[in-house]
């Protein structure tokens, strides 16, 4: 991909039409533009997590996650060119690798955690409840004009992984993680 923007703004967007990769424009709230916003929005976040690990010095987190910014990209690329892929199982394969080491330390959950504990928890569990929004997103542009390769498959064990990592993060960090109270019954 040799196109790199020398201009940011152009100006063609002022009437609430955006363009794809494939010439074509469309609206800026259709199906495509919310999905690829959704995936831009988890990636901004995420960003921001990692920058937050960085300086806990979470590396061994850094390095199942930082790849997943590029991927990110790579969906959104695929949202904007819809015959364009670039995702391909081994990474969906990596994430899943990374789920079972960690979940194999952590061992089952008694019960439903809450975000929160410490800001790179709760990050976390932003970026988790992002990749799901993003997932929704995608999925109605999929009943719409259903997409080709492994984007669907990608952004739900991103959302997975994500869990994960929040509870790696309360161990590395010495957390006790929140656990969920229930609201008392009534009594009648």
């Amino acid at each position: 991909m040799g196109f790199r923007l020398s201009k940011i703004y152009t100006r063609t967007g002022d009437k609430g039409e955006t363009g794809l990769g494939d010439g074509r424009r469309v609206p800026k709230d259709h199906p495509r533009i919310e999905a690829i916003g959704e995936v831009d929005t988890l990636n901004s976040q995420l960003g921001v997590l990692l920058a937050g690990l960085e300086k806990a010095g979470m590396d061994e987190v850094i390095a199942v996650l930082a790849p997943c910014q590029h991927r990110l990209f790579d969906l959104g690329g695929e949202l904007a060119m819809p015959e364009y892929q670039a995702l391909n199982v081994a990474e969906i394969e990596r994430l899943e690798a990374a789920i079972d080491v960690w979940n194999e330390e952590l061992g089952p959950l008694e019960n439903f955690i809450l975000p929160g504990g410490s800001l790179l928890i709760a990050q976390a569990h932003v970026c988790r409840s992002l990749a799901r929004s993003a997932e929704r997103r995608c999925q109605q542009l999929n009943a719409l004009e259903p997409l080709a390769g492994v984007g669907l498959a990608y952004i739900n064990r991103l959302s997975d992984l994500l869990f994960v990592v929040a509870r790696v993060i309360a161990r590395r960090q010495g957390v006790a993680e929140i656990l969920w109270q229930p609201a008392a019954k009534p009594e009648h």
